[in-house]
């Protein structure tokens, strides 16, 4: 079975990525980056370039083929926003319950036809040994809940709602929230290139 490291120490995201790798049918074995990786700045503009930064880094630390994505959420009538600053909206890194209260509070008074958003991912795959460098993306367009709602999933899964549902992204069933999100289309691709 194939190693390769994914650039996160974030344990739901590694058993998002496991599980849809894994649905993918491939044979890979993902690997945690190891406690010693140094810390990335994400100091990326884009999904694709924080992606990247992240990818080189596990990739030139622990000699191995590295996946890693930055993903994140786009509101319409924030201009794009939170973005790439989607995990620390709030001012803490990862503070999921913060960043919620506070897009639900910057959006309360915007009327149902303007609470379009995307949740976007860019994953990226770095071989250090061919040097190869990739990276995909997928997204997932929807609208922003006025609540939060469900409890499977991470981040703003909570309140957002695809196209076409009525149920949040953390009201789904994995295998759902899988075959729709833009973390399950982009890392799809991923798989097509790891088994290359």
């Amino acid at each position: 079975m194939r190693q390769v490291v994914l650039a996160t120490r974030n344990q739901h995201k590694i058993d998002e990525v496991t599980r849809i790798l894994a649905g993918a049918g491939t044979e890979i074995d993902v690997l945690a980056l190891p406690a010693d990786a140094p810390e990335v700045v994400e100091s990326g503009a884009t999904f694709a370039a924080n992606a990247m930064l992240k990818a080189r880094s596990a990739a030139a630390h622990t000699g191995l083929v590295s996946i890693a994505d930055d993903s994140g959420l786009c509101v319409d009538a924030l201009n794009g926003m939170p973005g790439v600053l989607s995990a620390r909206w709030a001012g803490t890194h990862g503070d999921d319950a913060a960043n919620l209260a506070l897009l639900v509070a910057q959006l309360v008074d915007v009327v149902p036809v303007r609470r379009g958003a995307q949740f976007v991912c860019a994953a990226a795959v770095v071989d250090p040994r061919s040097g190869d460098e990739r990276v995909v993306e997928g997204v997932l367009e929807g609208r922003i809940g006025t609540e939060a709602r469900g409890l499977n999933g991470f981040g703003y899964d909570p309140i957002f709602i695809p196209d076409g549902a009525e149920l949040t992204t953390a009201q789904l069933q994995p295998g759902e929230k899988d075959a729709m999100s833009h973390r399950g289309s982009a890392f799809r691709a991923v798989a097509a290139l790891l088994v290359l």
